[in-house]
């Protein structure tokens, strides 16, 4: 999909981009330009947020702003135009052709003349529109034929067919769909009508510009009061219809609605995925960790630590990356399409972290084959960079099992609930300093509770066993780094 259009007067549109990784929206969180401002190729124009990170984004071209299409706060779905800027000198840009914006729908499907006379388009050369941090998913807009000559009588059902569909792929539509073509719904709609056995084309669109919504698809399977209003010649059935509205309203004083949208939007969606898909178990072990405090302690002192973050993290990520290498099969994901069980020889190890925006959980790539002050160092700049909210969307995919720390509020333990596509999760909870039998003798020693939560799918209770009682065998003894390691 392109993401940028040129009109015959030199006026470019720049569309939401497709950061290729599923993402449908992004929240514009604030604008650095406003209309009359000069803006020059590579220019940061506005940030955004996506599902789960704030991205910058670049102008990819210079010219004079003439028009945001969108006000801060506004969610807008990919591929919607966001800024109009004059380009002086308006076809004659380097690097890209004049390219219509996606023409509506015509009016009669007659007269296929006005596109007839298209000159040859040259090829695109020069600078591509990127994310920053990303690259843009490669056009699949089709261009137009080169000479008129050459359409084929049936040009009007093509047109209207590719034009639609582009529309749709846009989050567009040009009102409802012509006989026979495919009503205009965005993915997750065709999905619920799936679901719900309703067929799109007998549903009629309330959404903008003909697109069926979910509360269409919702209406379609409702029970059948509905087709019977219509035979009570009273006028006021309507107004009745609609009269559940207004019991929307709650008192202000008392209440705070806020709308689900970024973070939070894309937690729940991952949350009810994860927990309605995978089986989830989880167990749990206690564990004396007092040797390992006086580990971390120690290496605190450690020149080899000097300037690194060195916590009771560190050692417990370390303990979970030996006990991962002791029993590889508990590192793996299932294809459900596929219908395998992918096997990962890496481990992309996650970090569940709060920040001002909500939970996300960035990963640290191939963790295991980072020594003690590498991961140190990496834990370090992922928390940081978490805080900042500046995490990067290619920061939190592929991961492969997650941490959790609970421990830090104070929680004993808890039963997470796993990552999309990962295989298991370790919650920690809070060190403690409890009464504990040591050596024979009742010993205050400072105590946690590990929970393992993995995919029953994939981990079986005996693997989840061993490695969960792997990791509290290396934090009771840490000297198992060195000998199992």
């Amino acid at each position: 999909m392109t993401t940028m259009t040129e009109n015959a007067s030199g006026l470019r549109e720049f569309k939401m981009p497709d950061v290729g990784e599923g993402l449908t929206e992004a929240e514009i969180l604030k604008w650095y330009v406003q209309p009359g401002d000069t803006v020059t190729d590579g220019q940061v124009v506005c940030e955004v947020e996506t599902a789960k990170a704030a991205v910058e984004l670049p102008i990819p071209y210079d010219g004079v702003v003439r028009e945001l299409h969108f006000p801060e706060g506004t969610t807008v779905d990919v591929g919607q135009v966001i800024i109009a800027v004059d380009v002086a000198g308006g076809s004659a840009l380097t690097g890209q052709a004049p390219v219509a914006v996606e023409a509506p729908v015509a009016e009669t499907p007659a007269a296929p003349t006005p596109q007839a006379p298209v000159a040859e388009e040259p090829k695109p050369e020069g600078r591509t529109p990127v994310l920053v941090g990303y690259g843009v998913a490669e056009a699949s807009t089709k261009r137009r034929p080169r000479k008129g000559a050459e359409v084929p009588a049936q040009q009007p059902e093509t047109f209207l067919a590719a034009t639609a569909l582009q529309g749709e792929l846009n989050g567009h539509g040009h009102g409802s769909a012509p006989v026979g073509q495919r009503p205009l719904a965005k993915p997750p709609v065709r999905k619920l009508a799936k679901d719900l056995g309703v067929d799109l084309a007998t549903i009629t669109p309330s959404g903008p510009d003909g697109i069926i919504t979910r509360e269409d698809v919702h209406a379609a399977v409702a029970p059948a009061p509905a087709p019977e209003q219509p035979a009570v010649p009273a006028p006021p059935v309507p107004a009745q219809a609609q009269a559940p509205a207004p019991v929307v309203t709650y008192d202000t004083a008392r209440e705070t609605r806020i709308p689900i949208k970024g973070v939070r939007k894309a937690t729940a969606a991952a949350m009810i995925g994860s927990a309605f898909t995978a089986p989830h178990v989880t167990e749990f072990v206690t564990v004396d960790v007092t040797r390992t405090m006086k580990l971390v302690e120690e290496l605190k002192q450690d020149k080899e630590m000097q300037g690194l973050r060195v916590n009771p993290l560190l050692l417990i990520a370390k303990a979970l990356l030996v006990a991962i290498k002791r029993n590889p099969d508990v590192n793996a994901s299932w294809d459900e399409a596929a219908q395998e069980i992918v096997l990962k020889h890496y481990v992309n190890l996650g970090i569940a972290a709060a920040t001002p925006r909500g939970l996300i959980v960035p990963n640290i790539k191939d963790a295991h084959t980072k020594t003690l002050p590498q991961l140190a160092g990496s834990l370090g700049e992922l928390v940081a960079t978490a805080r900042e909210g500046k995490t990067s969307p290619a920061a939190m995919q592929g991961g492969t099992v997650t941490i959790t720390n609970v421990g830090v509020f104070g929680v004993d333990t808890g039963t997470p609930i796993l990552n999309p596509g990962e295989s298991a999760i370790l919650a920690i909870g809070a060190i403690k300093l409890q009464p504990w039998v040591h050596k024979g003798k009742v010993k205050p020693r400072q105590v946690t509770t590990l929970a393992l939560s993995f995919d029953h799918r994939l981990v079986d209770g005996e693997l989840g066993s061993k490695v969960l009682a792997d990791v509290a065998a290396i934090l009771e003894q840490p000297k198992r780094l060195i000998t199992w390691a």
